[in-house]
């Protein structure tokens, strides 16, 4: 893995050289896009407004428009020398009960490998974090942006997980929604019946993206000129009135479901 940041990662007095690789990686197909008369790709360039001519990426610098048409510009040193010990320090500022950070403020999780010098230190971290607990809660500058984020144990690493802004996150009230269904305590009842029933620990390596693969099955037919018909129909939303009896078929559905795995 190629690591995509490298610094500090302090708490108190205490620095701990690392390496930070990202912790995920996307497996979506890639689809190119072409133009629908030849099939031929198409082609983004980066286009000189003023001479109307495309600009190779070695003449393209960043710049600030401080006013109208003026500008100022930055290259990598530049960024640093904003403040040297944020670009190059992850700072713990805190300790925190991770149950407290809800996870509509996570975004994505980061590996944090320690120098080979720093791995007491990391590892007296990573093992004091379990013990009592509790997540680093850290401040750090990547892609000229200071972020938020926490810093938990997962098995003998550090984890990274960066998060979200308060103001990053917009107003549900920009939704049009109100909550004033009215409920019988009855549905309410069956209903938690029901989630305790489908309630089932949880296994990562169990699930894996099956609509790639549907996907995936649906191009090879195509290629070979074969029609493609809609594997499901659509779901049509659940009538008020229908509630009660599917919730009973539900429970039910369930029960059988539960007497044919244990007679298997």
């Amino acid at each position: 893995m190629h690591a995509l940041w490298k610094g500090t990662l302090s708490f108190g007095l205490v620095n701990i050289p690392i390496n930070l690789f990202s912790a995920s990686s996307e497996k979506e197909i890639s689809f190119i896009l072409l133009h629908k008369k030849d099939l031929s790709a198409i082609r983004y360039a980066r286009i000189c407004k003023k001479e109307e001519v495309e600009v190779p990426w070695n003449e393209v610098v960043k710049g600030y428009e401080y006013e109208p048409g003026s500008y100022v510009i930055l290259d990598n040193k530049d960024f640093e020398k904003a403040n040297l010990k944020k670009t190059k320090t992850i700072q713990l500022v805190g300790f925190v009960n991770e149950a407290e950070i809800d996870s509509v403020y996570y975004v994505k999780p980061y590996f944090l490998e320690p120098e080979k010098n720093s791995a007491l230190a990391y590892g007296l971290l990573c093992e004091a974090l379990k013990k009592t607990k509790k997540v680093g809660l850290a401040r750090y500058v990547l892609h000229n942006r200071e972020h938020l984020a926490v810093v938990k144990p997962h098995k003998e690493l550090l984890i990274l997980n960066e998060l979200r802004y308060e103001s990053e996150l917009r107003n549900p009230a920009e939704l049009d929604f109100t909550s004033s269904a009215e409920y019988k305590k009855k549905e309410l009842d069956m209903a938690v019946q029901l989630i305790d029933q489908q309630t089932i620990p949880f296994h990562p390596k169990a699930y894996k993206d099956t609509y790639a693969e549907e996907l995936k099955e649906l191009i090879k037919q195509k290629s070979k000129g074969r029609p493609i018909h809609p594997q499901e129909e659509t779901l049509r939303p659940t009538k008020v009135h229908d509630i009660m009896h599917l919730l009973e078929e539900s429970l039910e559905q369930n029960k059988k479901q539960k007497k044919t795995r244990k007679a298997g």
